[in-house]
């Protein structure tokens, strides 16, 4: 992961990491529709606790994986952010700027089409945020089904366009999605973050303290009513991108990034995936399938992703701020759109957060997979037919006789 090429990871690990949370999707749909229903309700249920002494955490198995194992996702998330900042694509303004704006048309124009489909109703406003992410797991392993032919200059900016709609999400959960606040716990976060910037002064270049005093911060996060999952952002801002020794290859942030992607692409996703996707669909009703959320979020998703990133992009190149990715065409820019409305992670991370009524998650389940599948499909057989022609356009210009 020392060069450019190694940080975004090899082709194959990301086209398994997307075929994996198909599967796991499969699999959830296969628990919810069938007399494994009961088996797979009662394992989400289950009630894990954690007690010390007077203090103790008591959730079901669901939030354990919502609020523990995807806050190890936004370590992971974060540890790429600030990499990215510091040496990255979005290290350098020029290069960041096309990424940026197109990111940004990605997030308002899908929360715009929600809050126009559901501004009557002052519960569903509050997933106005669901079809503003992107699933950078699931958008980066089908742009990975298409082989080598892809340019590398396209994965990334799919990958800059991923990265900063993380960045967006994480603020937009902080300042929109925090409970009543506990000033006792969230002074205790607050000291523990005090200590990893002591950490980071004081040149710790072992990964084990951060991670130690990360879980401090998890938890007084977790009882202060701020989202837990910000911990994992919080640590990695922290962790050093240094070298522990002259002769190390990675920094300790990047070797942390390098250890962590494995476990979070092939264990905490497919997981997380399976713990959410579930939606019983003989028992939804016309609403479920055809009302303001779900369509909402459908829409957004397929319709307000394509259209703000290549509006945006346009703009930004017609108008000489910016310039397309080396070696991509307008035709393969809009299949990287289309693939950026993939939102299902994240998608359902927010629905979770923003719908909390219960009448609500069969729309939030339905409306992100059909919004997440009708975009997944469409972007690769666009790239496809894109990519396909424009190698029978480089073959024919190969063939073709020079002048006499």
């Amino acid at each position: 992961m020392a060069d450019k090429g190694a940080r975004n990871g090899p082709i194959s690990g990301d086209a398994s990491a997307g075929l994996l949370l198909i599967a796991a999707t499969v699999l959830a749909l296969v628990f919810s529709n069938t007399s494994l229903q009961s088996l797979y309700g009662g394992l989400l249920g289950t009630k894990v606790s954690v007690i010390i002494g007077a203090f103790s955490i008591d959730k079901p198995l669901l939030l354990w994986i919502n609020d523990g194992l995807m806050a190890v996702f936004f370590l992971l998330v974060g540890l790429e952010l600030k990499r990215e900042f510091l040496e990255g694509e979005l290290s350098d303004r020029y290069r960041a700027t096309l990424p940026l704006i197109a990111a940004l048309g990605g997030i308002v124009l899908p929360a715009a089409i929600y809050v126009l489909l559901n501004s009557s109703d002052p519960v569903a406003l509050r997933g106005w945020a669901i079809p503003a992410a992107t699933d950078i797991a699931f958008a980066l392993g089908i742009l990975a089904l298409l082989g080598p032919r892809v340019p590398v200059a396209l994965r990334v900016f799919l990958l800059a366009i991923a990265i900063i709609d993380d960045l967006a999400a994480i603020i937009i959960i902080a300042l929109f999605y925090t409970a009543e606040i506990s000033a006792t716990s969230l002074a205790i976060a607050g000291a523990g973050i005090a200590a990893l910037f002591t950490l980071n002064r004081l040149g710790v270049h072992r990964i084990t303290p951060y991670i130690l005093v990360g879980m401090i911060v998890w938890v007084f996060l977790l009882k202060s009513g701020v989202h837990a999952t910000l911990a994992g952002v919080a640590t990695a801002l922290f962790v050093p991108h240094t070298r522990r020794r002259p002769t190390d290859k990675d920094t300790v942030l990047v070797a942390a990034e390098h250890d962590l992607k494995p476990w979070v692409m092939f264990g905490i996703m497919p997981v997380f995936a399976f713990a959410n996707a579930g939606v019983t669909l003989g028992e939804a009703s016309v609403t479920d399938l055809f009302g303001p959320v779900s369509i909402g979020i459908a829409l957004g998703l397929f319709v307000g992703k394509q259209l703000g990133i290549m509006g945006a992009v346009w703009l930004t190149v017609r108008g000489g701020i910016a310039q397309l990715p080396t070696g991509a065409t307008w035709q393969q820019m809009y299949g990287v759109a289309l693939l950026a409305g993939i939102g299902f992670t994240m998608s359902l991370f927010i629905g979770r957060l923003g719908l909390t009524e219960g009448s609500e998650a069969a729309s939030l389940r339905i409306g992100v997979l059909a919004g997440s599948i009708l975009s997944g499909l469409s972007g690769y057989l666009l790239l496809r037919h894109a990519l396909r022609d424009k190698a029978e356009s480089a073959r024919t210009m190969h063939r073709k006789p020079l002048p006499a």
